[in-house]
């Protein structure tokens, strides 16, 4: 029998940092999977236009490898010049499966660039049926006296605004049986010591979440959401120290990180007829870290 590839904790990983943020997935070692061999597609999401923010590494290039499986056409958008070689890789597998991508750089920060970013990918692909909200940032600080203002608010403004004002320019163009996925985490629920500004913007994302699908349940759009736990995506060695980085994951249930693959399949579930009587819901994906703690 082989061995699961995901139950393995690398010590190669131990000292791994990169200097900023967002974190560049070509420089991470061992790589993240973000392409599980073992899922095959069944055309659960055939014709369907997807857009998925922080789409270039991470969770977002899994979710876009795992849509183009299941027959969707994929956009995927990102922020910085130094990722442009993650992008074109996520391209070239969503393109690999079959799926019709296109990358847009942007910053989701702001209401116009989303409004903007929206209308290019209408004009593009001729439809917006998913919008998968993943984009993020995160900033550890030992104490609240640590955290700025211009802190406070560039990790609100990216996590939470920016996903606001993109549900709210992609509602404009969506119709009954489309739907919003959202990336929460598990420290909405469980907190983080170390992260309280970015905790802060998951538990808005949840409340939100939840919010939102109350409102638009008569149109029929549901929006849920995804709470991921230790994931080894390029934010982890971007954000933390070397001993973080490396002893990441281990405290779970599980005992181990986990990989981006595995969270695309919730993705895909959410936004498939396979759960078409939910909405306003949280999958938790963390290695049993929410039930253990």
């Amino acid at each position: 029998m082989s061995k699961n590839p995901y139950e393995k904790i690398d010590d190669n990983i131990s000292g791994q940092t990169q200097s900023s943020q967002p974190g560049v997935e070509e420089e991470m070692h061992p790589a993240p999977i973000y392409d599980d061999p073992n899922f095959k597609g069944a055309d659960k999401l055939k014709g369907k236009t997807a857009l998925i923010t922080g789409g270039d590494s991470g969770i977002g290039r899994a979710v876009a490898v795992a849509y183009a499986k299941e027959g969707a056409n994929v956009a995927i958008a990102y922020l910085a010049d130094q990722e442009d070689e993650d992008a074109d890789k996520t391209i070239a597998l969503i393109e690999k499966y079959g799926g019709k991508a296109k990358r847009y750089q942007t910053d989701i920060s702001s209401d116009k660039n989303c409004k903007q970013l929206v209308k290019q990918v209408i004009d593009d692909f001729g439809a917006l049926n998913i919008l998968v909200n993943n984009a993020g940032k995160q900033f550890p600080q030992q104490s609240i006296e640590d955290i700025t203002e211009e802190q406070l608010k560039e990790t609100f403004e990216t996590n939470f605004f920016g996903l606001f004002f993109m549900s709210k320019a992609a509602i404009a163009h969506m119709k009954k049986g489309d739907c919003i996925v959202n990336t929460s985490s598990i420290t909405a629920y469980n907190g983080s010591p170390g992260l309280l500004d970015y905790s802060a913007t998951k538990g808005a994302i949840t409340s939100f979440t939840r919010s939102l699908a109350l409102n638009l349940s008569e149109k029929g759009i549901r929006v849920n959401a995804v709470a991921p736990g230790p994931i080894w995506t390029p934010l982890i060695p971007s954000t933390f120290d070397a001993k973080t980085v490396a002893e990441h994951g281990a405290d779970t249930p599980m005992k181990r990180r986990g990989q981006p693959a595995e969270n695309a399949p919730a993705y895909v579930f959410l936004a498939s007829q396979d759960s078409s009587y939910m909405t306003g819901q949280t999958i938790h994906v963390d290695g049993g870290d929410f039930v253990g703690s």
